[in-house]
């Protein structure tokens, strides 16, 4: 009797020890799970906390593909097809001095099977006001319309520039190195310094840009002025350049003047017509300076939200240059965004 109780007492304790282990094995903690992506949202949307750093990082981009036609828009051809995938990584963080910025843009076009082109076409940093690196100069930021014609060759440089911004107006001045043969000035090599200015200015429904290039090779100047108005259902756009003579930032013309009005007709469409006119596009026999001939250029772009993140534009340009048979051109794009 007694040792029938030994083993039975026995038994039970080996039991209550077991589910004591078992219960302690059930309730363990388990390892939280990792947060690998965190919403950054003080340099605003699309941002997130790169894993481990308080750096914030934004991808976007496009892809773009458009049904092109003019005057021997691709060897005798009137017509071709041409694509772009570009891609932007956008990195931010906070420093004393402000946001601390970096930017690298990587942009591939296609016109064909055998023309492909794949190029960094931005890398710079930016902080306190000061950009240095490869990066779109001031020459690029044209009116919205497809019409104009408000630069001249490439609008990208290796510059150093500095911009002091305010709420209402900003400033700034750059040195840009021009590394492009010039199309219309004989001989002329890469390398090149150009110094680039601009003021503008934002109030209520007006602003307006003032800029200036100066070609320190050739030792001529170009400078354009931009104003945009709102006004009645859409906004008005003015713009003028003026060159001294050929010289990197403007080599169309020695002046030229135009307009445009775009009109939002509702959440989904957008009309833009707009004209130009250019005096003295002749340039003489040593590159140098402006001799004569004039041209117009009229057409209207239309612009179509598909859905969110998804549109479509055709643009329609008529161009009569002096000597020179008239012209119809344009393309047709739909474009992705993300």
């Amino acid at each position: 009797m007694n040792l029938k109780l030994i083993v039975m007492s026995s038994v039970a304790a080996f039991a209550s020890a077991f589910s004591a282990h078992a219960a302690d094995a059930i309730v363990a903690a388990e390892p939280e799970p990792m947060e690998y992506v965190r919403v950054c949202d003080s340099f605003g949307v699309g941002y997130f906390y790169i894993p481990g750093t308080e750096t914030c990082l934004r991808v976007g981009g496009y892809i773009r593909t458009e049904g092109r036609f003019g005057r021997d828009r691709a060897g005798t051809s009137d017509w071709s097809f041409w694509t772009r995938a570009q891609v932007v990584f956008s990195a931010k963080s906070d420093t004393e001095y402000g946001a601390l910025t970096s930017v690298i843009n990587l942009r591939t076009n296609t016109e064909s099977s055998s023309d492909r082109d794949t190029f960094v076409n931005e890398a710079y940093i930016d902080l306190a006001g000061f950009r240095v690196g490869h990066q779109y100069s001031w020459w690029d930021d044209d009116p919205s319309s497809e019409t104009d014609t408000v630069s001249s060759n490439s609008t990208v440089h290796n510059s150093v520039r500095y911009q002091y911004e305010t709420e209402h107006w900003s400033a700034g001045i750059s040195a840009d190195e021009l590394e492009e043969t010039y199309r219309t000035k004989p001989g002329e090599d890469a390398n090149n310094l150009g110094v680039a200015a601009q003021v503008s200015g934002k109030y209520g429904g007006l602003s307006g840009f003032l800029l200036a290039g100066y070609d320190t090779d050739t030792e001529e100047v170009a400078v354009r002025a931009i104003g945009y108005a709102e006004l009645g259902p859409g906004t008005l756009g003015i713009y003028g350049v003026w060159a001294s003579g050929v010289n990197y930032y403007y080599e169309e013309s020695e002046w030229t003047v135009g307009a445009q009005y775009e009109v939002k007709l509702n959440k989904k469409w957008a009309l833009t017509p707009g004209a130009q006119y250019f005096s003295n596009t002749e340039i003489n026999s040593r590159g140098e300076g402006f001799t004569g001939g004039d041209a117009w250029v009229a057409g209207l772009t239309v612009d179509y939200k598909i859905v969110e993140n998804l549109t479509t534009k055709l643009s329609v340009q008529y161009e009569d240059r002096d000597d020179e048979d008239e012209e119809v051109r344009g393309f047709v794009r739909l474009q992705r965004n993300f």
